[in-house]
């Protein structure tokens, strides 16, 4: 048996590989484990995507330690502008300079390659990779002295506390027993990077459009110069098959005409991606000496970005959770800590998810006459500073009751 720690996460993920950090930051010791390599990953083109980071999240990584070896990769969003199908009556969102960035956009291969890197340093952290929980009743075992996983190669890990981490597919969280609310979308988001001819200035586009939002995120200049942005473009699934079935070239016709020029030619700088999209939250969090966090425990549409914002929110909770407890001399798998946490986070993410779901349907009904009060509202936003703080505030992630972590 290997050498018993804290806890077991299972998933090395963003969410799960954040955890350890963090917890090893708070003298708390972890095993992580991640069927897939580190290699496999970050290698070039494995994942397209990119990820807002909030003000408060940035917070929490900057709380970790790793600052450093992230802001040269990150691009500030200095406004964000929401428009419904680029009619008259857009919002701008746009903090005044004292206040900093609405947050970062990151590719989520860098954020991997800096949080793999912390990891690698640290010795609080047992890191297995391309590593499979063994199949079968003891391959994750809970009992009132602890918690043990059994991997595939014979190897047993023990702890006092077992982290689902494995994203919206948990098998722990499924072999649990936990109950979810959920429901598809019935859309594909298509994600991709695009090269484009004029600068994005550090400015976030949301342009709803009645079969789906349409994002670009900004991205930092390549070192040749040359401005980029990721793309998330939302398109109903009766669509999805004929939008991943165009060539390269039919493809930006189509991004070309729903971004009606704003940043001039375009070309794409990734490969294409489709990800079907879902809701799903999960009634509990908790049960004896298991914890879930991130995507096995909340998934979300990505209109406002907030998925891994939100289960860093769960990981700052947690981690705080612990290292009260551990203070008073209480077990990790305590369940009054479990109890608390659970308390803390499953109000919290339910509004948030809530709120992107009535967003999107919002926006998502057709028709002239709703798209002319969608843009009545949107103008009234634009005229109330109050209204405007509100939002922004949400989009930052600092607002509520926030994790010492995810504090400045």
């Amino acid at each position: 048996m290997e050498e018993r720690r804290d806890l077991v996460i299972l998933g090395g993920g963003l969410v799960g590989m954040t955890l350890a950090l963090a917890a090893a930051k708070a003298g708390i010791t972890s095993h992580v484990v991640d069927k897939a390599s580190p290699e496999e990953l970050t290698a070039e083109g494995a994942d397209g995507r990119a990820s807002a980071i909030s003000t408060a999240s940035w917070n929490l990584f900057g709380n970790i330690g790793l600052t450093e070896r992230l802001e040269p990769l990150g691009c500030p969003i200095a406004a964000i502008a929401v428009t419904d199908g680029m009619k008259p009556g857009r919002i701008d969102f746009r903090p005044e300079p004292e206040e900093g960035t609405l947050g970062r956009m990151f590719a989520n291969r860098d954020l991997r390659l800096a949080l793999f890197a912390a990891a690698r340093e640290e010795p609080a952290i047992a890191w297995h990779t391309s590593a499979e929980v063994a199949p079968g009743p003891d391959g994750r075992e809970r009992g009132p002295h602890g918690v043990s996983v059994r991997l595939k190669d014979g190897r047993v890990l023990a702890g006092s506390l077992l982290v689902a981490a494995e994203g919206r597919q948990s098998p722990t969280r499924d072999e649990a027993g936990f109950s979810l609310a959920k429901w598809d979308y019935k859309h594909r988001a298509m994600v991709t990077g695009l090269y484009h001819e004029k600068p994005h200035d550090n400015v976030a586009w949301e342009i709803f459009y009645p079969s789906g939002p349409f994002a670009l995120l900004p991205l930092l200049d390549t070192a040749d110069g040359r401005h980029r942005s990721a793309l998330v473009w939302t398109v109903a699934e009766k669509d999805a098959k004929g939008v991943i079935g165009l060539s390269d070239r039919g493809f930006l016709a189509e991004v070309t005409k729903r971004m009606q020029g704003i940043f001039g030619e375009i070309e794409l700088s990734a490969p294409r991606m489709a990800y079907p999209l879902n809701f799903h939250h999960a009634a509990r969090v908790v049960e004896d000496r298991l914890a879930v966090i991130g995507d096995a425990a909340h998934g979300m549409h990505p209109i406002a970005g907030q998925g891994l914002n939100l289960g860093l929110r769960d990981v700052g909770a947690l981690v705080e959770v612990l290292t009260e407890g551990m203070r008073l001399g209480l077990d990790p798998g305590d369940a009054q800590l479990l109890a608390r946490y659970e308390r803390w986070r499953s109000l919290d993410a339910f509004a948030v998810m809530s709120v992107t779901d009535g967003i999107n349907r919002l926006f998502g009904v057709p028709g002239r006459l709703p798209s002319a009060v969608r843009r009545l509202g949107m103008g009234a936003i634009q005229r109330l500073p109050v209204l405007k703080r509100f939002f922004m505030d949400e989009a930052r992630g600092v607002s509520g009751n926030l994790p010492e972590l995810l504090r400045g």
